[in-house]
């Protein structure tokens, strides 16, 4: 292939696409993103900006090509390819589960496929969209590598204490354990602590519409929040977090619900949503006068001190916290109430700086102290594709 000089990454969720191309020699900042948005509704949307930030006119596609998940990812890749001028080196993906076996990223034929396959029951509400992305980019491109970057794959160093679930043996033999997820952005966080972290116990908080914690030492996982799946830990956007199971038995057999239903109020209609009945953006909830968008907030920011203290008492001390993703770069008063409810740990705010999102938000003399760092999951996968690529 003549004149290779960008690398695409492709992140899929359930109902939306987001993509970057990225130069192929070196660099952490994008040329082009892309959303696609509502893919298979009436009001399917799309968006590519440059590297300016700023959109880019393309011409909007017909409805009719943002139908499916592979109809959406080849006219992004085309479009894309268009835009550069050149030709994709190769396509890089978020796979959100790698399992036990994949814990490095790895270049995609037909053996890898089939045992990601195999992982979808472990991650039915994301695995079957990164795989179908996958495939679409096969389909339209087939003589492209691709290169698969896992989610798990960055707790894989979690000691056995902490990633065993308490179950049978014979149901553990099967897989179920602590896996952990949200691992790109994890790994980006730990390429970007500051001095006093690098080598201490650092708590890295990703809070988005999904939201975990992580316990790193010397910038490598020793725990984290979610475990089997990405249900557990922190309350999120529309996931309750930690939840009795004695509670999801109650919905089966005292409320008669089935399997379908319960997955949608587990993975859909709980956290910030279920709580306050209106919605799981925090914006909107923060902009509220409700009572029960105020709880949302309250017990959304109580669960995150709580599980910050349970990640402190794994990892023996915290020297830095961290926080990253949507809610956590953009929403001074929710580090606000976490750094308060902290202060156990010795940790003060500079809310001055705490305001402006600083790199530093902890006051001076603080002993614990409290960052703010954007993450940039699609720079990880960059950076990995270029690794295995010069080694092909």
């Amino acid at each position: 292939m003549q004149g290779e000089n960008s690398l695409l990454i492709v992140n899929a969720g359930s109902s939306s696409i987001k993509a970057a191309v990225f130069p192929a020699a070196s660099g952490d900042r994008p040329l082009l993103t892309a959303t696609v948005e509502r893919i298979g509704s009436s009001d399917a949307k799309s968006e590519i900006r440059g590297a300016d930030g700023k959109t880019v006119s393309t011409g909007a596609p017909a409805v009719s090509d943002l139908q499916t998940h592979n109809d959406a990812c080849v006219w992004l890749l085309q479009t894309l390819q268009s835009l550069t001028g050149g030709y994709f080196a190769a396509a890089g993906h978020r796979v959100v589960h790698g399992g036990t076996d994949f814990v490095a990223p790895v270049l995609v034929d037909d053996t890898v496929l089939e045992a990601l396959d195999r992982l979808v029951p472990l991650a039915r509400t994301h695995q079957p969209h990164n795989l179908a992305a996958i495939r679409a980019v096969s389909s339209a491109f087939p003589d492209l590598p691709q290169i698969a970057c896992f989610d798990t794959a960055f707790h894989a160093t979690i000691p056995a204490e902490s990633r065993t679930i308490a179950l049978p043996r014979e149901i553990i033999e099967k897989g179920v354990r602590r896996y952990g997820f949200h691992g790109l952005s994890y790994q980006w966080i730990a390429s970007r602590l500051p001095p006093d972290a690098t080598q201490g116990k650092t708590i890295v908080a990703h809070l988005g519409n999904g939201a975990s914690l992580c316990g790193m030492v010397g910038g490598v996982s020793q725990a984290t929040t979610m475990g089997f799946t990405p249900l557990d830990g922190l309350v999120m956007g529309e996931r309750p977090g930690l939840t009795d199971p004695g509670a999801v038995l109650f919905l089966f057999e005292e409320l008669g619900m089935t399997t379908d239903q319960v997955r949608q109020i587990l993975f859909k209609e709980s956290g910030l949503k279920g709580i306050s009945g209106l919605s799981n953006d925090m914006r909107v909830l923060m902009a509220s006068d409700a009572p029960a968008a105020k709880l949302a907030i309250d017990v959304y920011t109580h669960r995150i001190v709580r599980e910050i203290g349970a990640i402190a008492a794994e990892i023996g001390g915290v020297d830095a916290l961290v926080f990253t993703a949507g809610i956590g770069e953009n929403a001074a008063a929710i580090r606000a109430a976490v750094v308060e409810g902290c202060g156990w740990l010795g940790c003060s705010l500079d809310s001055s700086a705490n305001e402006k999102a600083a790199s530093c938000i902890s006051a001076s003399g603080s002993r614990m102290t409290a960052h703010v760092i954007p993450t940039n999951e699609e720079a990880v996968i960059a950076d990995a594709m270029r690794r295995l690529l010069n080694g092909l």
